[in-house]
């Protein structure tokens, strides 16, 4: 099983279960860091995650990813969290929910000496990003960009 295949069905199996708990899934991944895979599940509500919701998911998947169609996989970890004050924006419907926000965008290369930038998101169009930053706007290649998320100052 690829993880593209992986990371459908657990997110098709995880979205029901979000939704009759009053939660929205924001994304699943499985990565390896390291010698170890995790399996993500990124959980979001308005008014904040508990620790008992993502108890409530994971016991729910938990029956599910122990069937023989996920026998192949590496061992792995099971994560479910919240979504995070500075969730990473991956999917076209992070990117409207996110328009107007300030973002903090990682380049692979350093981009005129820097490796990050933060504006406000204008606009994600396919493979184009743009950002405001003091007035003027930012078109980026999503080619360049490592990663964009929500920034958060404390």
């Amino acid at each position: 099983m690829t993880t593209k295949e992986l990371v459908k069905k657990v997110w098709d199996k995880a979205a029901p279960l979000c939704e009759e708990n009053g939660l929205t899934l924001w994304d699943v991944t499985f990565e390896k860091e390291g010698r170890s895979y995790y399996l993500n599940v990124f959980i979001d509500r308005d008014e904040g995650v508990w620790i008992e919701d993502c108890e409530t998911i994971s016991r729910a998947l938990d029956p599910f990813l122990d069937e023989k169609q996920f026998d192949s996989l590496p061992g792995y970890t099971l994560n479910v969290s919240s979504a995070g004050l500075e969730r990473r924006l991956t999917r076209p419907e992070h990117f409207a929910w996110a328009l107007e926000q300030d973002v903090d965008v990682s380049f692979y290369k350093a981009r005129e000496g820097v490796t990050g930038i933060t504006g406000t998101l204008k606009e994600k169009d396919g493979d184009r990003l743009v950002l405001e930053q003091n007035g003027n706007l930012l078109e980026l290649s999503m080619a360049d960009v490592a990663a964009v998320r929500l920034h958060f100052e404390i």
